[in-house]
This record gives C-alpha cells, sequence and structure tokens, in this order.
C-alpha cells in the first residue's frame, strides 16, 4: 500500500462513514447501530477512535457490515486485510496452496470458538511476517 494511512485510520473512517450513513438513512443512533450490528456501543467507539492494536475481530466486522448492508471486502481493505470472500482463480495453479491458507487463517480469526489467546498468537505472527524484511535471491 502507497498510503501512510494506518489501519486504524482508515478503518476509523470506514465505520464513521457507515454510521453516519446510517443515522442519514435509517434515522439509527449508535445505540440503535449496535443493537442491529451485534457490535458493543464501547467496540463501536474504540473502532471510531482508532484505539486497538489487534485487529478488530472479523466476525463482528463480517456482523456490522451485513447489517449494514456494505460490502465486506470494503472493511477489510480499510483494515489492510485481503478480502476473505472467495477467492477468483485469476493467478497460475502455484498461488493457489497461498490462497487457500490465507483463508483458513481469516476463518480461524473469525471462528468464535478459537480461543482468544491463539488468535492473539495468529495475529503476532502476521504482524512479524508482514514487517519482516525481504531477503531477494541474486
Amino acid at each position: 500500500m502507497g498510503s501512510d494511512v494506518s489501519p486504524q485510520m482508515a478503518f476509523a473512517r470506514f465505520v464513521r462513514r457507515a454510521i453516519d450513513d446510517a443515522r442519514e438513512e435509517r434515522g439509527w443512533t449508535v445505540t440503535d447501530l449496535a443493537t442491529h450490528t451485534g457490535v458493543g456501543r464501547s467496540t463501536v467507539f474504540r473502532w471510531l477512535a482508532g484505539d486497538w492494536q489487534d485487529y478488530p475481530e472479523l466476525a463482528k466486522v463480517r456482523g456490522f457490515c451485513a447489517a449494514l448492508d456494505l460490502p465486506v471486502a470494503a472493511a477489510f481493505r480499510a483494515l489492510g486485510l485481503p478480502d476473505a470472500g472467495p477467492v477468483p482463480r485469476r493467478r497460475g495453479a502455484e498461488d493457489a496452496p497461498v490462497e487457500a491458507d490465507v483463508r483458513v487463517i481469516l476463518e480461524r480469526l473469525a471462528d468464535p470458538t478459537v480461543p482468544t489467546e491463539e488468535k492473539h498468537h495468529i495475529r503476532d505472527l502476521l504482524r512479524y511476517l508482514a514487517r519482516r524484511p525481504v531477503r531477494r535471491a541474486g
């Protein structure tokens, strides 16, 4: 990504637009939004403030988007995550195992039966891998 905007700031903007649209189109308050989306008021306010270190629970993001008729892919883009929807088969066959692995990881992060501690380990490892320098052969 060529942008200097953090995932927290980008997602906060996404949530702000969603809240403003819900207020304008449906007359919803933040309390109404929490009731309809299943995302607690305190979580909504944390998202708005960009006050999170670990990525928001993907199941909550999905519920938020579904209740507001928003594309989940847009929320995931704001978070800097790949779309967890069906992966189109545009690339060569050698990419398929990576896409399948990413899909499994996203499903584990969204699964409410996976312990929070395990989700923290997954996120920590992903952050490490995303930030480590790439060694080029040559």
